[in-house]
């Protein structure tokens, strides 16, 4: 069995600072990141899809944090072909319109090239100290299966090498009849890894929970179940505590998952209040020795 990671996909979230779950002494940045390490082996840092970051914010995490803790880095929205802020692109690089959110296309091919370039970068303090996991790129609902897209995820795996990206789809049309087996056969060829999801569904964006190691490294995100899912309100959409008995479920999943994997990086995106640290601790638990503990000063 591969080894298993399991922590939260981040740890500044106000309502988590809010819930008490960090001791009165945590009371800055470096010391809530240094006390949220002591406690995971991995977090999934989802501020970087709203904005990227500097080299300077990912140098100080990497110095934050111990030898052999992970950092998963979530993509910035414009290259995963979301709406993005007019706002939060690089200054120099911002588009002259009128519009509030941008797309690619909207961006002369050089300044789209150089965002590129300069997320990519600023991960390399990360990946300097060999804590740099995956690069998450969560694609929009409407990013279906077909030839374009499956090229596109060739052209995301060129350009971020040597670093590693990590799949995660919100249209059910890459599982729908027969897609399942041929998008987890064209993953494995391309030795492209999958992102699992556990959440709500019935939705646009909803996919079923399918498990699938497709290369060594196997990842796995819970969303959670809330009845509010396609509220605009995140703590509504993401506020949901995984019971007990809903986690002793998953365990033997999780472990028939690291079967397949060298390593498997599970995170826990119910993001409120402590919700997610609880469960993931849960999570720990429950999988025992199998779960990686958390590295150590």
């Amino acid at each position: 069995m591969g080894s298993i990671r399991i922590g939260t996909c981040g740890w500044t979230d106000k309502t988590l600072i809010a819930s008490g779950w960090y001791p009165a002494a945590a009371d800055n940045p470096e010391k809530r990141l240094r006390h949220y390490a002591r406690r995971f082996p991995i977090v999934e840092v989802d501020s970087t899809y709203y904005g990227p970051p500097s080299e300077q914010t990912t140098r100080l995490w990497a110095e934050r944090t111990p030898d052999g803790f992970t950092f998963n880095i979530k993509a910035f929205s414009l290259l995963t072909g979301h709406p993005t802020k007019v706002s939060a692109i690089y200054k120099d690089l911002r588009p002259e319109t009128d519009k509030r959110n941008v797309y690619p296309q909207d961006l002369p091919p050089q300044a789209y090239e150089e965002i590129w370039s300069r997320f990519l970068t600023a991960l390399d303090p990360l990946a300097a100290a060999g804590k740099l996991g995956a690069v998450l790129f969560q694609f929009p609902p409407w990013f279906g299966i077909n030839r374009s897209n499956k090229e596109y995820l060739l052209e995301v795996t060129a350009r971020c090498k040597p670093l590693r990206p990590v799949f995660e789809f919100r249209n059910a049309s890459w599982f729908e009849g027969g897609n399942e087996e041929e998008t987890l056969d064209f993953l494995r060829a391309h030795e492209l890894p999958f992102v699992a999801v556990d959440m709500p569904q019935g939705h646009k964006s909803s996919v079923p929970p399918v498990l699938a190691a497709t290369t060594d490294l196997a990842v796995v995100r819970f969303h959670g179940h809330s009845d509010k899912w396609m509220s605009k309100d995140i703590q509504e959409k993401y506020g949901y505590l995984y019971s007990d008995s809903e986690l002793a479920e998953w365990a033997p999943k999780l472990r028939a998952l690291a079967d397949e994997a060298k390593t498997t990086h599970v995170l826990m995106n119910n993001c409120l209040g402590d919700y997610a640290q609880r469960n993931a601790t849960t999570l720990i638990d429950l999988l025992g020795d199998a779960a990686q503990s958390p590295a150590h000063d």
